[in-house]
């Protein structure tokens, strides 16, 4: 063996790509051990809100660690947590009366889907059988694989994946399909529907209309489905409002919340349900007792940096900031939107992102990709594309500057 002993996530080692050394970062930019300052475009995966190393989320974490690091979560509490918890209930919709603590996207899916079955479960009316949309994805592991788009991703792993019911993506003057599948599909009586609302991410940025979700909504009140909101990327500002749910006057039954909800700064998750859901594990029967964990479940580090973004939240003009960034996005997707090579250009909130033609075939594995990806590589940018999809999720403390470098990198690109 050569080299470092590391194996990275979405890598494959044997095209021996560079992987720069980062040591520090501040704001919108990370700084590598050989000098470079890199542009962080895509919130190093979506999850940096307010800016790397943000001094006040900084410090929660430093004071916290001196207090109190870790305590198990099962029969215990500490102040973080109930703060946290405390915090959420008061700027989340109001029917989501529980917080369940776990540890990353994937995990709050899992817990999702479980809490869904076990609602029915314990009801005495099991039911088991999850709706999906076409080209979504939910995380890695393996429930929260069985609920999204099966592929590349996921080919290898098939035998271990459930099945479920799948409805075609609202694609526009296509939506009305999506409805009468889901209308259809709630007829067979499924536990629930889980759905990435507005906005699929990694299936390739795309964007549905609001009403469609909120119709979605109603079909399953309608027939008593329960829904799902997974908000892991869409949440904390990202679509131009604190959740995607907000824009279709949505509540979901259950809803899933991590990346920007430490500010991107340290690993936390939630699942947030309402009492309805919480009810059937209600009991003296420790049978019906709600069976998950992790180790980390509710760490009290990663609740005090939550209770920061909290702060922030509720002390600093963010809604201001993502309006300011949403608005410089738009203006600068204008002047991609007419490039020849440029198609479907598209915005909601703080993201932009456009597919590059690719006369050999679009998708994750496009042979654009690994160009695309060298290209802003070379020019001290963080951009990840979605094989040909080119996508901009910056921090919203991105200044001008940093925008114009972005955009021109693009630009040359298709040049």
């Amino acid at each position: 063996m050569t080299g470092s002993p590391i194996w990275h996530p979405f890598t494959q080692h044997g095209l021996g790509e560079p992987i720069p050394l980062v040591t520090r970062g501040e704001g919108a930019a990370l700084y590598t051990a050989d000098g470079r300052r890199i542009i962080d475009g895509i919130s190093s995966w979506w999850v940096t809100t307010h800016g790397h190393c943000h001094p006040r989320i900084m410090a929660a974490i430093a004071e916290q660690a001196g207090k109190l690091d870790q305590i198990i979560f099962a029969g215990w509490t500490h102040e973080p947590a109930e703060a946290l918890a405390r915090g959420l209930t008061a700027i989340m919709p109001r029917e989501l009366t529980r917080v369940f603590y776990s540890d990353s996207g994937s995990t709050s899916v899992e817990v999702a889907l479980k809490m869904a079955l076990g609602f029915w479960a314990n009801r005495g009316a099991p039911r088991h059988r999850i709706l999906v949309m076409q080209h979504s994805y939910h995380g890695d592991t393996i429930g929260a694989m069985s609920v999204g788009e099966r592929g590349v991703f996921n080919a290898p792993y098939a035998p271990l994946l459930f099945d479920v019911g799948t409805l075609p993506f609202p694609a526009p003057g296509a939506e009305q399909a999506t409805l009468d599948a889901l209308e259809a599909a709630c007829r067979e009586n499924p536990a629930a529907l889980i759905v990435e609302p507005l906005l699929l991410g990694a299936g390739g940025m795309l964007i549905y209309p609001a009403r469609v979700l909120a119709e979605m909504r109603a079909i399953c009140a309608r027939h008593g489905v329960l829904f799902i909101a997974d908000e892991v990327m869409t949440g904390w500002g990202r679509t131009g409002t604190l959740l995607a749910c907000e824009q279709a006057g949505v509540v979901p039954d259950i809803l899933c919340l991590s990346k920007g909800l430490t500010g991107g700064a340290i690993p936390l998750a939630v699942t947030m349900a309402t009492e309805a859901i919480f009810e059937p594990h209600f009991s003296e029967d420790r049978a019906r007792m709600f069976f998950h964990s992790s180790s980390y479940t509710a760490n009290p580090i990663a609740c005090a940096a939550a209770n920061a973004n909290l702060a922030i939240w509720r002390e600093e003009p963010v809604a201001a900031r993502i309006a300011d960034l949403s608005a410089r996005q738009a203006r600068r997707l204008t002047t991609l939107a007419g490039r020849p090579g440029v198609a479907n250009p598209r915005a909601i909130g703080t993201i932009t992102a456009i597919d590059v033609t690719d006369p050999r075939g679009g998708g994750y594995l496009s042979q654009l990709g690994p160009r695309l990806l060298r290209h802003f590589r070379e020019r001290d940018l963080l951009l990840r594309p979605l094989g040909n999809t080119v996508y901009v999720m910056p921090p919203y403390c991105i200044d001008d500057a940093d925008l114009d470098r972005i955009y021109a990198a693009i630009g040359e690109a298709l040049d």
